[in-house]
């Protein structure tokens, strides 16, 4: 059963799943699916181009899939896409994609905190957690199980990795590697999420290795690309291992400091 507040406007077009509830006031435009069991809260818009997947929460005020601030964006078909059972809390704006990417797209279990904004044609993976106000340029990649602290702006084709963790009000203007925690201004490696690492079971072995890798790669003498030839000689060879090296062979704005 769909329900929706008899102030609501949704479109006749729009498909709306089994069990979804529209509350007040909010606006549904015609280029829009929502997924099974999906909760929209009051005065919320969901524009054309949104593809919200099931039992996700949508708070009062966001704002879903509305055009790029791109001024090269000349209002071509994309989308923005929303996996399932993530929440967006109020006042959020997330932008639809560009014709560079076709759209921007939000992972699985994501929290995307009060006032959080996700510009155009970013890419966040399942597990995301962006605290109150953190800011996304656009272009941005944040890998699974990221948590990025409030009022963090992220400027734009920045990459942060995976289970890392970004302390609060710091901005980010490189790529964060995978498994660390990064602070202080400007942004620098401040240490192996560890805790992080360890509540997500990961084994100590896991871990010490990781730390070994990020010992040779901020705590030696070594530049970047001596401190990688290191590693692969050096450090066993593990699937999170291979994902730092890849991950810094790719980066093109570097990492950070």
């Amino acid at each position: 059963m769909i329900t929706i507040h008899p102030t609501a406007v949704v479109a006749k077009e729009a498909k709306l799943a089994d069990g979804v509830t529209v509350g007040p006031f909010t606006i549904i435009e015609k280029d829009v699916v929502i997924g099974e069991d999906t909760i929209i809260g009051p005065h919320a818009l969901i524009a054309d181009g949104a593809r919200i997947g099931k039992e996700c929460r949508i708070h009062c005020g966001a704002v879903v899939a509305t055009w790029p601030q791109d001024l090269k964006f000349g209002g071509e078909q994309t989308i923005l896409e929303i996996g399932d059972h993530t929440t967006v809390r109020e006042y959020a704006t997330l932008n639809r994609g560009t014709l560079a990417h076709g759209k921007s797209r939000i992972g699985n279990h994501c929290l995307l905190m009060a006032y959080t904004h996700v510009a155009h044609d970013c890419e966040l993976g399942d597990h995301v957690i962006m605290a109150n106000g953190v800011q996304l340029g656009g272009h941005v990649t944040i890998e699974e199980w990221a948590i990025i602290g409030g009022m963090t702006p992220v400027h734009q084709f920045c990459k942060i990795g995976r289970h890392c963790m970004i302390g609060g009000a710091f901005r980010v203007t490189q790529d964060v590697p995978p498994y660390i925690t990064a602070a202080d201004e400007p942004l620098r490696f401040a240490g192996l999420n560890s805790i992080g690492l360890r509540r997500r079971g990961f084994s100590s072995e896991v871990i010490l290795n990781l730390k070994r890798t990020y010992r040779l790669l901020y705590r030696s003498k070594y530049n970047v690309s001596q401190a990688l030839e290191h590693i692969k000689a050096e450090i066993e060879l593990t699937p999170e291992v291979r994902n730092v090296i890849t991950f810094i062979e790719k980066s093109e704005r570097g990492i950070v400091h």
